[in-house]
């Protein structure tokens, strides 16, 4: 959806609002990086307010223009990520718990912010061997189950994209680092409803995630624990319990 046609029909709205936010989050989905132009094509604004509105908000601090001439995303929007982040983490912890409480494992929340997946929060398993995952931790998405469930959820030309800037990095040797090979995982992702790691990142780690529905930006959770005990029933029994843990913290993120 274009950042113009965000701001058809809407009573009451304030439109210059609209449409600032439309480029942040335009830009925000498109690496963090972009010319006035490439912001005109996607948005569908005229040039002129286009201009306009990343002037002033690179006066206010959420936009930077850089040495090439594009705008970047400013530090201004840290404080406001970490904010949003942290209220993020205090409603998901309850669920977060409850897949704890019943599968034994540590149960995680990630985000797609720009180009990477940030963990926002987690509840750990109460096993004295267990998988820790520091909030905060950022990390590319093609190795992660999180990940992958976001990407799932994509148009294919979006992931494309996104990965030709990242690259395909090998954490292990199951690390999927082909590019048509982690488009066909993608398609059985989503036509599963879940995705999973296997060892892709971590070895001897597996791990389970769902996209969270409906969420007011692109988020999954998971669980994950050492593969002797992530078994193939225990990974069957999650998916459900995830599915229905992740439209529940949908309803409580609205």
């Amino acid at each position: 959806m274009t950042a113009a046609s965000t701001t058809s029909g809407r009573s009451g709205s304030v439109q210059s609002v609209e449409r600032a936010f439309g480029i942040l989050e335009t830009m925000a989905e498109h690496g963090g990086m972009m010319g006035l132009s490439q912001l005109a094509e996607v948005s569908g604004l005229p040039l002129p307010t286009i201009h306009r509105l990343v002037r002033t908000l690179v006066d206010l601090g959420y936009l930077h223009q850089d040495p090439s001439r594009q705008y970047v995303l400013g530090p201004k929007l840290i404080k406001l990520g970490e904010s949003s982040a942290r209220m993020l983490s205090v409603r998901a912890r309850p669920h977060l718990a409850r897949l704890v409480d019943e599968l034994g494992e540590s149960a995680n929340m990630a985000m797609l912010d720009g180009d990477r997946i940030v963990y926002v929060a987690q509840v750990p398993s109460r096993h004295s061997m267990r998988m820790f995952t520091e909030v905060g931790r950022r990390v590319l998405p093609h190795c992660t189950a999180v990940g992958k469930a976001m990407l799932a959820e994509m148009p294919p030309e979006r992931v494309r994209e996104l990965l030709q800037r990242t690259g395909m990095q090998r954490y292990t040797d199951h690390t999927i680092t082909e590019p048509r090979e982690f488009a066909r995982q993608l398609e059985l992702t989503a036509a599963a409803g879940y995705a999973t790691d296997e060892g892709e990142q971590e070895v001897g780690v597996r791990c389970v995630a769902v996209a969270v529905p409906e969420a007011p930006a692109r988020l999954a959770i998971s669980v994950s624990g050492p593969a002797g005990r992530m078994t193939d029933e225990l990974i069957e029994r999650a998916v459900p319990l995830l599915t229905q843990v992740g439209r529940a913290l949908s309803a409580d993120l609205r």
